[in-house]
């Protein structure tokens, strides 16, 4: 059974087991239920303890994760091997094809991310376990984070930064934020689109280039909603490329022209941690097409970070 142990420091002293477990070192109250009912599950010194219980500076407290096993039927079934961008023993980065979905569902049972994955990890006698952090749609590419284990899955997304390239139909410059909610579309069991009543919605973008009736834009995140720089885009009355299922044209592209080229987080073994993937042939073909520059994603990102603390 995996263990994950903490340093009590000074400034939590007296605080409850609760307090620092769901605080500093950001487990999840699922996690933390799930560990309470584990035999040794938290432990202080070897002693079991319970949430209640208060810590002492200069303490250190032990949990131990439940043993996880994916038992279901792994089916590559002819998919692309699993692009591996970055790994340690909490977290792994991986670059997802267009085409691809996370879980295997009506129109696509095999060939998924979770497959390629655990074939990927048990090739490698790695345990088999998939916590992807977010999903990406069938057709967009780029980084997705992977959780090795309960624990990496709950403290690692409050972390978790991305940058987005994206071409965008009309022509346009500067930069903004869209704060337009987002919910399912009436009569539509897959469309989003922006209502009222949705769940809230940002998404910052910026203008880098435009040429041939269309723009290159970055984008950043606040929220992770269905669809949302794809509707967010649309409802400004600037469409993805090739996503005819918001209002784009095909004529360029055939998926929409959306890429997460860059992701940061804190991994609970190695501390910070970047990464960052080249857009992918189709749309680099698109780029050249349209006489667009290629995006660097580092640079935007650090950009942004600037601005944050500007």
């Amino acid at each position: 059974m995996q263990q994950i142990q903490f340093l009590v420091p000074e400034a939590y002293d007296g605080v409850s087991v609760r307090g620092f477990l769901r605080g500093p070192c950001r487990v999840s109250a699922r996690l933390l239920a799930t560990c309470k009912r584990l035999p040794g599950g938290i432990t202080v010194a070897g002693a079991a303890r319970i949430a209640t219980d208060h810590l002492h500076a200069g303490e250190i407290l032990t949990l131990r994760l439940p043993v996880e096993q994916d038992t279901l039927p792994i089916s590559p079934n002819g998919a692309p091997p699993l692009d591996v961008l970055y790994a340690d023993d909490a977290m792994v980065a991986v670059n997802k094809p267009a085409g691809m979905i996370l879980y295997a569902r009506a129109g696509q049972l095999t060939g998924t991310l979770r497959d390629v994955a655990l074939d990927y990890f048990r090739a490698h006698q790695e345990p088999l376990v998939f916590h992807p952090l977010y999903r990406l749609d069938r057709d967009t590419t780029g980084v997705v984070l992977l959780a090795r284990d309960r624990y990496a899955a709950s403290a690692v997304p409050e972390t978790v930064q991305k940058v987005y390239g994206a071409v965008c139909e009309g022509t346009f410059s500067g930069s903004g934020t869209i704060t337009k909610p987002i919910g399912p579309e009436p009569g539509s069991k897959v469309r989003q689109c922006v209502r009222a009543d949705g769940r809230p919605a940002i998404t910052h973008w910026r203008a880098l280039a435009s040429a041939r009736g269309h723009t290159l834009v970055v984008c950043r995140l606040e929220t992770g909603r269905t669809h949302q720089i794809r509707v967010h885009m649309a409802s400004c009355g600037h469409p993805l490329a090739g996503d005819d299922f918001y209002g784009g044209s095909r004529e360029w592209i055939a998926r929409q022209a959306l890429h997460c080229g860059w992701a940061a987080f804190h991994s609970p073994d190695a501390g910070p941690v970047t990464v960052e993937v080249p857009l992918p042939e189709d749309f680099q073909k698109l780029l050249a097409l349209l006489r667009l520059p290629t995006p660097h994603f580092q640079t935007e990102a650090q950009r942004w970070q600037t601005e944050d603390k500007a």
